[in-house]
């Protein structure tokens, strides 16, 4: 008779998740997830198959829930450009007040699998994909709103939106202060 699990898999996820995110994938042992997650070898490869398959589930949970966290800002109500400004705003100090200055997990992420995780590439695309998605929708509405011209394009906009949070999160990784963020912030809106 198997014994019962003795920690749950969600929370697991989630705790092997911040290890992924602070150390990235190729450098997270193991023991790196046994001790943070508090559980045997066996019940790490029993439950999750792998660190591979742990990271994939932990990646997508982290795309899950930044996008929809995302979406969520960029939704409500309120002036578009004003919108933006406070989700890029958010994302700048998030990232500012991050001890470890992780940055973006998908975008670690690609920049580290690419070449060689097609999955967890896929992963990342597709949350990329997500937030540039969500980006021409506000951009839609604000062109609907006499925000934004008409004649710009929505999906380039959004493109360059994306490229922005993207470097944002990149940028974030290194600098000692948010002027440079905030820099971007402004010049981006005053963009549109």
């Amino acid at each position: 008779m198997a014994r019962p699990k003795e920690f749950d898999p969600e929370i697991a996820v989630d705790q092997a998740m911040e290890v992924f995110w602070r150390k990235g994938y190729a450098s997270t042992t193991p023991q790196d997830l046994v001790d943070a997650l508090s559980i045997g070898k066996g019940s790490l490869y029993n439950t999750f198959g792998s660190k591979r398959g742990l990271f994939l589930r932990a990646l997508r949970r982290y795309r899950d829930t930044q996008t929809a966290a995302l979406v969520e800002a960029l939704e409500q109500p309120g002036p578009v450009k004003e919108r933006l400004r406070t989700t890029l705003t958010a994302l700048a100090e998030m990232d500012m007040a991050d001890p470890d200055q992780r940055g973006c997990l998908a975008v670690n992420s690609a920049t580290e699998l690419a070449r060689t995780d097609q999955e967890a590439t896929e992963l990342a695309r597709r949350m990329l994909d997500i937030t540039e998605d969500a980006f021409r929708a506000l951009i839609a509405e604000g062109q609907r709103a006499g925000e934004i011209s008409p004649e710009r394009d929505p999906a380039a906009l959004a493109s360059l939106l994306m490229n922005t949070v993207v470097g944002m999160r990149v940028v974030a990784r290194v600098s000692e202060g948010a002027d440079r963020l905030t820099r971007v912030i402004d010049a981006t809106i005053d963009s549109l």
